[in-house]
């Protein structure tokens, strides 16, 4: 048996090579392919003078990455509120019985409207509209305004991932803490909310990951951060190429998480295939 069964792991060995070859051999004549029809496009020449000139992404790098922080100093700001807002949010969709409908019928409308609003809008109007009303005492920082237009459409998202995570959790859980003595709310503090909240970590990563990418967005509202940044180097230059050295950024940064995103979502399905528990 002993015998038998050594040839089957040499084939079998043989066969993930072989798929490993051909799947690479593939990838390069693929994208060879590609990389010979742009190269040899009537426009290529006037495209990489555009777009991929060196000395202009030399030059743009160093300040794209000095700008970056102000990219990273938003989404750190506005993750915590959004963590925070969008919890309060489905706890208050949660919470059962007639006497607490209205607060519940505001959560589902809040929810409603930031989820149907383009981020681009919310972030155009309390950027230009709120300061330009000269209310004594209210912030006219693009900063701030910038951090509250992320904070409420993220919120709205990130409220319906954390129910789903509460609805996921069975209700005899909660039945069992009732049957403990916990009160309805120590029940959903105690129980409900730490399961909830450890099943929706990859799809909130998810979600910050689209956040991360939409701090672009409040360029329009006067911060300039490493997006602004590219679009004042394009017109002075009048060379596209500092967009790509955005572009590359923005990828550093975003494809680690979204592995990182993929393998928590394998792990949790080989913990869910086992019927195990973190």
């Amino acid at each position: 048996m002993t015998g038998v069964r050594a040839p089957r792991r040499r084939v079998g060995r043989m066969s993930g090579g072989r798929a490993v070859l051909i799947a690479l051999v593939s990838t390069i004549v693929f994208f060879g392919v590609i990389g010979w029809v742009v190269v040899n496009s009537p426009g290529w020449p006037a495209v990489q003078r555009s777009f991929l000139d060196p000395a202009e992404f030399r030059d743009a790098l160093p300040d794209s990455i000095a700008r970056f922080r102000i990219n990273v100093q938003l989404f750190l700001i506005a993750e915590v509120l959004i963590l925070v807002v969008g919890l309060l949010l489905a706890v208050l969709r949660s919470l059962p019985g007639p006497v607490f409908f209205p607060i519940r019928a505001l959560a589902v409308a809040y929810v409603d409207i930031f989820r149907a609003l383009p981020g681009i809008l919310v972030i155009f109007v309390l950027g230009f509209g709120v300061p330009a009303l000269r209310i004594p005492g209210v912030p006219k920082d693009p900063f701030f305004w910038a951090v509250v237009a992320l904070t409420l459409v993220y919120s709205a998202y990130v409220s319906e991932v954390y129910r789903a995570g509460i609805e996921s959790v069975h209700p005899s859980q909660e039945a069992a803490a009732r049957s403990l003595g916990l009160s309805r709310f120590q029940a959903l503090r105690f129980v409900i909310l730490p399961q909830a909240v450890r099943r929706v970590v990859p799809p909130l990563l998810n979600d910050f990951i689209g956040l991360q990418k939409d701090t672009v967005l409040v360029s329009f509202i006067g911060v300039v951060e490493v997006f602004r940044t590219a679009q004042n180097k394009q017109a002075a230059h009048f060379n596209w190429t500092p967009y790509l050295a955005t572009a590359l950024i923005f990828i550093l940064v975003t494809i680690p998480l979204a592995r990182l995103t993929d393998w928590l979502i394998a792990r949790d399905r080989r913990t869910q295939a086992r019927g195990g528990v973190r």
